[in-house]
């Protein structure tokens, strides 16, 4: 391959990088044409972006992106396929649950939420972290709990009230 090529190559690794906020490196040494078909349609599905890359060029995609990612580098060996996405426990799932069925992919790391994970066994504390969107909707039920609980004092306190009122009336 040509330097121009390689160069072109390691920009393009490096925009898609800085397009999505989490991404997954993920072994995938073993597997048949029709399992990875069925892992990038899967990933469609999930809208998450899956890239197969030479590891010395992701590596120097990651140095030039400005972000130091060097504790990815020893994750980098073997074939790597990497798994975008702008949610972070999305690639997380569509991993637990393609393994089910098949022995790959293998998580070797991820980063995600600003945080670094490596090896295998970090895979169900990633499945566990929530997404932006899981986090909203929980502070937004918790907000309007309280809420809920003074309109429902105060709806049944004013029938309350009424009953009372009325059997009153009625003696």
């Amino acid at each position: 391959m040509k330097k121009e090529d390689k160069s072109i190559i390691i920009n393009q690794i490096k925009e898609t990088v800085a397009a999505y906020s989490h991404f997954y490196l993920t072994e995938t040494q073993g597997m048949n044409a029709e399992q990875v078909s069925n892992l990038r349609r899967e990933c469609f599905k999930h809208d998450i972006k899956m890239l197969v890359v030479k590891n010395k060029l992701m590596i120097k995609a990651l140095e030039a992106s400005g972000v130091d990612y060097s504790p990815l580098f020893g994750s980098l060996k073997d074939n790597t396929a990497v798994l975008f996405s702008n949610v972070g426990n999305a690639p997380a799932k569509l991993i637990k649950d393609f393994t089910k069925d098949n022995s790959k992919p293998v998580l070797k790391a991820a980063y995600v939420e600003e945080g670094f994970f490596i090896g295998e066994n970090q895979l169900d504390a990633l499945c566990a972290i929530k997404s932006k969107n899981e986090l909203i909707g929980e502070v937004i039920s918790l907000l309007q709990s309280p809420a809920k609980n003074v309109i429902s004092a105060l709806q049944s306190g004013g029938s309350t009230i009424h009953g009372v009122l009325k059997t009153l009336s009625e003696r």
